[in-house]
Order: structure tokens, then sequence, then C-alpha cells
């Protein structure tokens, strides 16, 4: 997935959501032959009958992704002979949209791939299983990684894999300002602007010491983590202070004072490139922030060797910031017409060393761990940099709880970042009212 996901397809997955939603739809499964009867029942027997069950099951993603998971269907299959499971697959931007169509018709499918923020949207109304319930095994998932799928102490998702959020540094950019790469265990903010700035100055600008990173809402969720605060909290409020955005926004236009970081013209252009046009991408800047799964790509596009640093601040304060996300969830629909033959397929695609094998990292990195550490010598030499750096964060304890799920409505909060944002760099606003204006415009958006 890009760093900034597609805020058309946000805005409109949860409006549809909520119109289509909101008269009491309900949804229901495939039956065994991939089809209801006019009172909405099974036209089929099922399982148990000798008759094989059909399944659906949807996700986001590329065409290589539509390839290896039809390879895991076509595994589970092999496995399981009396269950058929249907693809339903669709670019990200059009994902949720269909998802909605599909709830309007009473088609939702059995299986599907859900994202944290519209994990609330759909588990509020009733529409996703409780998969503590089913027979998913999640015994070899660390269970901070399971947490992350649970509103109200219910699982309505199991991760897929995890991705963290984190400094890309390029060494040779490093190398050619003649700046020492930082001791990411120790470093402070102020370490990361000053370091940022003295690549700039040393590289004559050719170079830019960072990219912009308040455009990025996972980088204020760091930020308000170390300060002993979350953007959201667990009933789903804002828990971030002004005080704490104000600061956020501060930093980024001192940055841009001090050519740390390049001039709002220069960095909305870049943020607009995405991943391929980013800093480290071209080679024209040491440090931008990304997902570490997003490592590969960017390393493919510079045509050299990059590495990942800790979120700077991490042993400045009392808490650390970063923290494991879910690349993507696996749900149930609390409507499927065969609950047991969905949970055996998320549990295949969870446990499964063949299913593991054929996704590697692409749904993140494995959060069963005894697969993870079964692919890890299969892994790409940035795969293997992103994998290493997720284990030593785990093993020095950096992940001491999991951000909790956000609200119904938290996928506007991408992009009311971003515009708030602009207007700061570009001098509209001040941080101070950068912060109320966020907070203002964020409470609408979750319907505070």
């Amino acid at each position: 997935m890009s760093q900034s996901m597609n805020r058309r397809a946000m805005r409109a997955g949860s409006a549809a959501v909520a119109a289509l939603l909101a008269i009491g739809l309900t949804s229901c499964a495939a039956t065994s032959n991939g089809a209801t009867s006019a009172d909405g029942g099974s036209s089929g027997d099922g399982a148990g009958s000798g008759e094989k069950v059909t399944i659906k099951f949807a996700w986001w993603g590329s065409d290589s992704r539509v390839a290896s998971t039809q390879q895991i269907i076509d595994a589970f299959e092999a496995e399981n002979p009396d269950i058929h499971v249907e693809p339903v697959s669709t670019s990200w931007d059009d994902y949720f949209e269909k998802m909605n169509v599909m709830a309007a018709g009473n088609d939702l499918p059995d299986v599907m791939t859900q994202d944290d923020r519209y994990l609330t949207e759909y588990a509020s109304r009733g529409l996703l299983a409780d998969l503590a319930s089913l027979d998913v095994d999640t015994s070899k998932v660390d269970q901070s990684v399971v947490d992350t799928g649970k509103i109200d102490d219910t699982l309505y998702g199991i991760a897929t894999g995890v991705n963290v959020h984190a400094v890309v540094a390029d060494p040779a950019v490093f190398e050619q300002a003649g700046v020492a790469l930082p001791d990411d265990t120790t470093w402070t903010w102020e370490d990361y602007s000053d370091i940022a700035a003295q690549i700039t100055a040393a590289t004559g600008g050719s170079a830019y010491g960072v990219q912009n990173y308040s455009f990025i809402e996972p980088v204020l969720a760091i930020y308000a983590r170390q300060h002993g605060e979350e953007i959201f909290t667990k009933d789903g409020a804002i828990g971030v202070s002004p005080e704490t955005i104000e600061s956020w926004f501060q930093r980024t236009v001192d940055q841009i004072a001090s050519q740390a970081e390049p001039s709002a013209e220069t960095a909305t252009e870049i943020q607009g490139a995405g991943v391929d046009g980013s800093l480290p991408s071209t080679n024209k800047g040491a440090m931008a922030w990304f997902w570490s799964n997003q490592l590969s790509a960017i390393e493919k596009s510079a045509g050299r060797p990059l590495t990942l640093l800790r979120a700077p601040g991490d042993s400045e304060f009392e808490r650390t910031g970063e923290y494991l996300r879910a690349a993507m969830y696996y749900a149930v629909s609390a409507k499927s017409e065969h609950p047991a033959e969905a949970a055996k397929f998320v549990d295949f695609m969870l446990n499964s060393q063949t299913a593991g094998d054929i996704n590697l990292t692409d749904r993140g990195l494995p959060a069963n761990l005894e697969v993870r550490e079964a692919i890890l010598p299969k892994l790409s030499d940035a795969d293997k940099t992103s994998a290493a750096f997720i284990e030593s964060l785990t093993d020095d304890g950096t992940f001491a709880d999991s951000k909790p799920v956000p609200p119904k409505g938290s996928g506007e909060v991408s992009d009311i970042t971003g515009r708030i944002n602009s207007d700061v760099i570009f001098g509209k606003i001040t941080p101070a009212d950068a912060a109320q204006r966020w907070i203002d415009e964020v409470n609408k958006a979750i319907g505070q």
C-alpha cells in the first residue's frame, strides 16, 4: 500500500458504509453452490451432506497479490476438498466501495480483508463475527498483535502480518555529507532536526536532510505515544493534546526555516509523487518516514542499499512511541452461512507454513511467529532488513502496548492531517491554530 492511502476511497468508503448499513442491511455468504434461496436461506445442505461448500474471500491488492492468493486458495482446497473458495479481489481504491455494494446485495464475503480504519465501522453494525468464538488458533501470535484487532475486548480482526513506521535512511547521502549515521537507540528529536540541517548544508542543498513528516498521521501517533497520549483512546475519543499537536507542527516549521527539509512547494510535490518520488527513492535526501514493508520498493527505486532507523525520541521520554500495526486483518462475516469453513480458511492463511511461504511479506511480516521465523531465509535483502528491524524492537521491549483500534470516521484523519499541514507549511495558519483545527475537524469526522 502506498504511503498516502487514497483519500477518495476512504471518504467514499466511510460515507457509503453509513448510508448503506444504517438501513439495516444484513450480510450473507455464498452458499454451497454460490446461490441463495428466495427467503435468503441456503439452497444446499452444505458441509456434512457430501456437497462442496463455497465461501467467498475478498481482498485488495496488486496483480502479484492476486496470483499469490490464488496459489494459497489452491493449496487450501487441496487440503480441504469439501470447501471451495471463491476469490473477490480489487484495487485498494475500489475495495470498500465494492464491499458496500456486496453488503447492499446481502452478499458480504464470508472472509474479508479489513483495514484498521474501517474495522470499527463494520464491527459497530454487527457485520463481523467474534473470531475468538471460532476455531482459529492465535497461540503463535504475540498477544500485543492479537490485541490490535480487539474492540471492547471482542476480537473482530486477526492481523495478517505486522509493519512498523520508521525512518528510512540512505547511508550514501550521510557519507556524501560527511555526517555519521545516528545512534537510533539514543537519538532525540533535537538530534533528528540538527542532523538533517547539517546534511542539507554539507551537500549544498543537493540533498535534503529529511522529507516533511507532518503530512503523515502515523508519525503524529508515534509522537503522541511518546508524550503518554494516543491519537484515539480505547473509548474512541481524541487522546492527543493541543500542546502535543502544536509542538509536532512547530518542528516542521522550524525544519523548513533551517533548510533541514525542503520548502513547502517542494515538499508538496514530493508528497504527491508517492513512494517512487520520495527523497530516498530519488537519491535526493537522507531520511524519510515510511512503513517498514515499503523499504524494498524504495530501495529498488533508489538503486542502492538503504536502512531503517527507530523513531527519534523513543529513549527521550518515559514511553516509547513505536507500535506494531497490522498490515491488514482477516475478518469473518457475522452472517456467514459457513462460519466453520470460513474460520478454517483464516486459520490456514494465518498458521499454515504453505501460506506463509507464498505470502512471504506481502501481507506484512507474518503475525505467526513460527511462520515468520521459517520464511526469513527466503526474503530479499531489503525484507530481511525490515524483519531484523522489527525483531530488534520486539526483543528490547519497544512495543510495550498496542495502539487502540481507531473509531468510526477515522478514515478521514489522514486527509485532515494532510490538508492542515499544507496550510501550516505555507504559513497560512500557525501551529497553535493548526492544532485546534485538527481537533475540531477530527471530532467532527468521528461524530464527537
